[in-house]
């Protein structure tokens, strides 16, 4: 079992973005630097649009995650709904 992860920089935008990645993603580890915050999920980590606008309490396009993105681990797959990270063979 390998880890998927994701690295945000450490700012308002980005703490809804992580809130959201814990609420989908019962298994995610959150490790907070100075600088950045980054998320930690066995195998596969989606992060759903739908759930950052109910924290962001507006609509959100995933490619505005990217502005915050500093880095991250594992084969990505996204649409306009969500955005995966997860090992594939």
């Amino acid at each position: 079992m390998s880890n998927v992860f994701v690295a945000f920089q450490a700012n308002q935008e980005s703490r809804y973005i992580v809130d959201a990645i814990l609420e989908d993603n019962p298994g995610a580890i959150v490790d907070e630097q100075p600088a950045m915050v980054k998320v930690d999920v066995p195998n596969k980590m989606v992060i759903k649009r739908a759930t950052i606008e109910e924290k962001m309490g507006r609509d959100f396009d995933l490619q505005e995650m990217h502005m915050h993105l500093i880095t991250l681990s594992g084969n990505v797959d996204e649409d306009d709904e969500q955005f995966v990270l997860e090992w594939k063979s």
